[in-house]
């Protein structure tokens, strides 16, 4: 295991991580020329096209480094006795698995998944931007699970690019001195060779975690994919032990036991090997047709049927289950493309452990799910996919993040994921989400900042300073204005892309909180629901009344629309009725005639508005909930 070497590429999203990726593959020569291309391991079209990462993507790559001459008819080098604080690059040949990770905020769970599976960090800092919040968020994960962190400016080519600056950030942040920044050009390939030096004399190779005596498999599953031929894909680091073709299985989380149909490596696609042994990154082929039963975070070990060893070994420390902040319902255009959704949602789950889903039907919009996500763009990546992916078009309800409520019937908590789930007995308590909210912002940009705080819920903890040009705000307020004000694109709107933002779930709080109906010729329209502040009860809902006045097409008699709270209306437009002129055939006569038919429409109108029906097509629904 000695040339053997795991790490990460962790960073802000947009800081250049895949580019950088790019030149390590070819410096390594680990993808044949011809078959290179921009953002190589960003498979997905999504990816290219956004420039984001958004799955993690690990790859091996073998490296030779000029190390010790190997002796004539030796296999490997020797391997001289060193001290330890010797620099640990006494092989010629490396193995260096990478895993290339997301820098959105939303997809920090992707990152925490990769981190557990590595021993080392490269902390990548765009040179024109410096430090940013994701970059100190995904620096903590890093530093809790004790990686060893390789600094890394990027981007020095560029005229705009601010070195200085930005080294001095990185030497403040991690109280290091300068020469031990890396300063490279993803783009052009400047100083990559560094990095990979880096890796080698600083990350230390794996260590086995059980007894070393003992040949028991331990291997954690840090992602995976669905085979039509060879069931889940698990991708692992093995920890103890080794796997081969053909031998049994179990997971033990999943209580579940299989044979291998296939182990292999990332070269960067899917190659099959002998065996994976200790210390190395890999896949395992677990034959398992039912994707629920891989599940991110087990643990996998071999065993004989005949001999139930497997009992007795000791789980990794996995993950956190992940746990969804955002929440709405996605339910199909068309009413039989139901179980399309379902086995779409079903194979994204198995890629995105992230990702919740539940049933759930509402009489406006048939039957759909009630989805959890992480953040608004994991939702709009979900959405997005499902369109693409399975060519479905989708109607999507309003964001919500999770309450709890005290009911009064009962006596008990609820958590509420949706409106729906709010119930009509009565509420005595509720409470809600708080979020530390963390943002960088240029100091030119601090008015503005300031200012579009100003129209939120925060409550001001500390103002720092990163260098002369960057300034740090620490705030702590209710997640939902964070989610369902869509803030981080407001705050990109108003610093003109300049300034991040990171948060971090802190606890519950007491929350006046009310549910706001929504009724069309007096009857509920459940879709178009939402829970708010009480405060903000009666501006809110003349703005959905207003918006629902716009965009329902007129019909043939006069529509009430109104908002309500608790059976209490507290906002009411009216949506006239569409006019058809029965009387303009008619030239000429006695007007009696003219009234005849006019009182015949008048009582036509009035029979159709006592029967209450109206058909709301879908797109007024889309629009509303947009």
């Amino acid at each position: 295991m000695d040339n053997i070497r795991n790490f990460v590429i962790i960073a802000h999203v947009d800081h250049g991580k895949s580019t950088l990726a790019d030149r390590l593959l070819e410096l390594t020569s680990s993808v044949e020329a011809k078959k290179m291309r921009p953002q190589f391991l960003d498979s997905m079209d999504l990816e290219q096209e956004r420039g984001i990462t958004i799955k993690m993507h690990p790859v091996m790559m073998l490296w030779h480094h000029g190390g010790l001459i190997e002796p004539e008819g030796s296999s490997e080098p020797e391997r001289p006795e060193r001290s330890e604080g010797q620099a640990m690059m006494h092989y010629k040949n490396y193995t260096l698995n990478l895993i290339d990770t997301p820098g959105h905020v939303d997809f920090n769970y992707e990152v925490s998944r990769s981190l557990a599976a590595v021993e080392g960090a490269v902390l990548l800092v765009d040179a024109t931007k410096g430090i940013q919040a994701q970059t100190i968020g995904n620096l903590e994960l890093a530093k809790q699970q004790g990686l060893v962190i390789i600094p890394v400016i990027n981007k020095i080519d560029l005229p705009q690019a601010r070195i200085e600056q930005t080294e001095k950030e990185i030497v403040d942040l991690l109280k290091i001195d300068a020469s031990e920044i890396i300063k490279v050009s993803g783009k052009d390939g400047t100083n990559v060779e560094k990095i990979l030096e880096a890796v080698v004399a600083k990350v230390p190779s794996p260590k086995m975690v059980g007894n070393p005596t003992s040949a028991q498999l331990r291997a954690l599953i840090f992602d995976s994919k669905f085979d039509a031929f060879k069931g889940v894909i698990a991708f692992v680091r093995v920890f103890d032990g080794e796997i081969k073709k053909g031998e049994n299985i179990y997971l033990i989380q999943g209580k579940t036991s299989s044979e291998v149909k296939e182990v292999g490596i990332f070269k960067p696609d899917l190659s099959p090997v002998e065996s994976l042994g200790e210390g190395q990154i890999g896949y395992i082929a677990t034959g398992i047709k039912e994707s629920g039963k891989v599940r991110v975070g087990d643990t996998i070990t071999n065993f004989q049927f005949s001999n139930s060893n497997f009992q007795n070994v000791t789980a990794l420390p996995g993950y956190k289950e992940p746990q969804p902040k955002v929440f709405l319902s996605i339910f199909p255009e068309d009413a039989n493309d139901f179980e399309l959704l379902k086995v779409g949602l079903e194979k994204l789950k198995l890629t995105d452990a992230s990702l919740q889903f539940k049933p759930e039907s509402k009489e406006s919009l048939g039957r759909g799910f009630q989805c959890g996500f992480l953040g608004l763009l994991h939702a709009e990546i979900i959405s997005e996919r499902l369109k693409r992916e399975y060519g479905l078009g989708l109607v999507l309800s309003a964001p919500s993040v999770l309450y709890k409520i005290f009911t009064q019937a009962e006596g008990k908590e609820r958590f509420i994921y949706t409106s729906a789930d709010w119930p009509e007995g009565g509420v005595f308590a509720s409470q809600e989400l708080w979020a530390r909210l963390q943002i960088l912002t240029p100091v030119n940009y601090l008015g503005q900042v300031m200012e579009l705080i100003k129209g939120m819920e925060a409550k001001h903890q500390k103002t720092d300073y990163l260098g002369s040009e960057k300034t740090e705000l620490i705030y702590e307020t209710p997640l939902r204005e964070i989610i369902s004000k869509n803030f981080y694109d407001k705050l990109k709107s108003v610093t003109q892309g300049f300034a991040s933002m990171s948060y971090e779930i802190l606890d519950w709080r007491p929350a006046n909180l009310v549910k706001l109906d929504v009724l069309i010729l007096g009857k509920k329209e459940e879709a178009l629901s939402r829970i708010i502040p009480e405060k903000d009860a009666q501006s809110e809902g003349k703005k959905v009344v207003e918006k629902l006045k716009d965009n329902l097409p007129p019909q043939l008699f006069s529509v009430p629309l109104q908002a309500a709270i608790g059976g209490k209306i507290i906002a009411r437009e009216t949506l006239r009725s569409k006019g058809k002129d029965v009387i303009a055939p008619l030239y000429g006569g006695d007007y009696t005639r003219k009234k005849k038919l006019l009182e015949i429409q008048k009582k036509g109108k009035k029979e159709l508005k006592a029967k209450g029906e109206i058909r709301i097509p879908s797109q007024v629904f889309i629009k509303m909930l947009q």
